[in-house]
């Protein structure tokens, strides 16, 4: 059982569809959903729902996979539901991602349908399995004929599909339950109360990553608020939108409020409305932190997760001391602990909202999951309070801008060019973005724009190098493997270098 900070029960959720089920019936004429000139009520938006979910069953997506590459706006809110309504499970990804991104990541889903627009189709088409229709939500909607019945949904059924990176390069697709994405609401719902039927949320974040699915598109859901999209983040259209709907709660990861902190447009007054802002995806830096909460006034409230992990473990929340550094204790029906002899270690989590494993990866799963617990691949410390302290990473990550990014992905775009004859890919401390890709190169006649124009052709631009470096030869460990640590340390030189001519 969840109880909420006001001592009553939760409603706990079996399924994300229920959540939706729920607001229709408690919340018909409120608004639901919003995207430009578009406007959805709770019970339009469950109408939607339910035909899109009725013709995806009559295309035989129950129990199998859907591939969704949509961008941000009302289909891609309608189809994620829509999927998992039909038995289906959801595997949401990057409208943005090359050919070549998305072709291993296709074989590993092998979709019964792809969902995407128009434009997109041409090179999505070419990609998927033999007979996998290509289909738009407009295709879907205005098809005829009679309803298909909708199964009963399995808790214990896979429901989304959450690609992430691979050390080795090959994305691996973490298998989340309903059960296990919908009692995740709840947890968050115990620590980060909201106003039923009353909360306006603002998502410029895209809804195929798996935080602005838990703190967007499930938040408002469950809560019958309603749910601001944007097409993508500018600080204009966001502040705008915070002033004029008057926006309650501001999800976002420490990108966005640092871009704020240097828009003209901030001010007290345009986001008087907000209650709070919820803070994910990357570490918050305490200097943004106490910059954004002395410009306005709002809290900002950090959590930490992962794909395998429904996304979230840990938050703070209104009540609780803020400690410096740290991200918060546990959710409600979480365990954390430190897997080492001393007090930093990896640490590993256990709860509901934990992952079945990977995708066709019976070898990764064995190695992140054992006796039920999560090794997350992050280093850190849990204080006397329980709260936890991330210190580092024990996997090759590096977080741009919230998104995870793999060097090793980065390395094999590199060493595809044909003038590159060893490539080091790391991750470079970034006040903006949090990290940026350096990319350390070696080889006979190297241009670097040249290069560049490469990776951009094989990589989203998240993923690509923001600098290039020629070296005559990369350092290597004492076992021949080109040395990682050498050149983050190259890197950090450079950096201290550049400061020290710049003051």
């Amino acid at each position: 059982m969840l109880i909420g900070i006001d001592g009553a029960p939760l409603w706990v959720p079996q399924t994300t569809i229920a959540m939706l089920d729920r607001a229709a019936a408690r919340w018909p004429g409120n608004t639901a959903l919003v995207c430009g000139d578009e406007l959805l009520t709770y019970a339009a938006y469950h109408d939607r729902v339910m035909h899109l979910a009725s013709r995806l069953v009559a295309h035989g997506v129950s129990g199998r996979r859907v591939a969704i590459v949509l961008r941000n706006g009302i289909d891609i809110a309608l189809t994620l539901f829509a999927v998992q309504a039909a038995g289906g499970a959801t595997a949401a990804l990057n409208p943005d991602y090359t050919a070549g991104e998305l072709a291993p990541i296709l074989a590993q889903i092998e979709p019964v349908v792809a969902i995407t627009h128009a434009d997109l189709a041409p090179t999505l088409a070419p990609l998927l399995p033999g007979g996998c229709p290509v289909l738009t939500v407009a295709e879907l909607l205005e098809a005829g004929g009679a309803s298909d019945p909708l199964p009963d949904i399995d808790p214990a059924a896979m429901a989304v599909l959450q690609f992430t990176g691979g050390t080795t390069g090959v994305p691996k697709g973490a298998m989340l339950s309903h059960r296990a994405v919908a009692t995740n609401v709840a947890q968050r719902e115990a620590v980060l109360p909201t106003l039923p039927g009353a909360e306006r949320i603002v998502c410029m974040m895209p809804l195929y990553h798996s935080f602005a699915a838990a703190m967007c598109l499930h938040l408002a859901a469950y809560s019958g608020g309603a749910l601001h999209i944007l097409p993508r983040y500018r600080p204009d259209w966001l502040i705008d939108t915070i002033a004029r709907e008057r926006i309650t709660r501001l999800p976002a990861g420490p990108t966005v409020f640092n871009s704020l902190l240097g828009f003209d447009g901030l001010t007290r007054e345009r986001v008087a409305s907000l209650v709070c802002a919820y803070s994910g995806s990357a570490p918050l830096p305490h200097d943004t932190l106490a910059r954004w909460e002395a410009a306005t006034g709002v809290p900002i409230y950090e959590g930490y997760g992962q794909s395998e992990a429904g996304p979230v473990l840990t938050y703070h929340g209104p009540g609780m001391t803020l400690k410096q550094g740290s991200v918060g204790p546990a959710l409600p029906l979480t365990e954390l602990r430190i897997d080492g002899e001393g007090p930093l270690g990896e640490v590993l989590a256990r709860g509901p909202q934990i992952m079945d494993g990977y995708l066709g990866r019976p070898d990764e799963t064995a190695a992140t999951l054992k006796d039920g617990w999560l090794h997350t691949g992050d280093i850190g410390r849990i204080d006397a309070d329980g709260y936890l302290f991330i210190e580092d990473r024990k996997k090759d990550m590096a977080i741009v801008g919230g998104y995870n990014v793999y060097p090793r992905e980065v390395d094999e775009a590199l060493a595809a060019h044909p003038e590159v004859r060893e490539a080091g890919a790391v991750g470079v401390p970034d006040s903006y973005r949090g990290e940026v890709i350096w990319a350390f190169v070696a080889g006979e006649g190297i241009a670097e724009a040249d290069v560049l124009e490469h990776c951009a052709a094989r990589l989203a631009k998240y993923k690509r190098p923001a600098r290039l470096v020629v070296l005559d030869a990369l350092p290597r460990t004492a076992v021949g493997k080109i040395d990682k640590q050498a050149l983050k340390a190259l890197a950090r030189a450079m950096l201290a270098e550049a400061s020290d001519h710049a003051a």
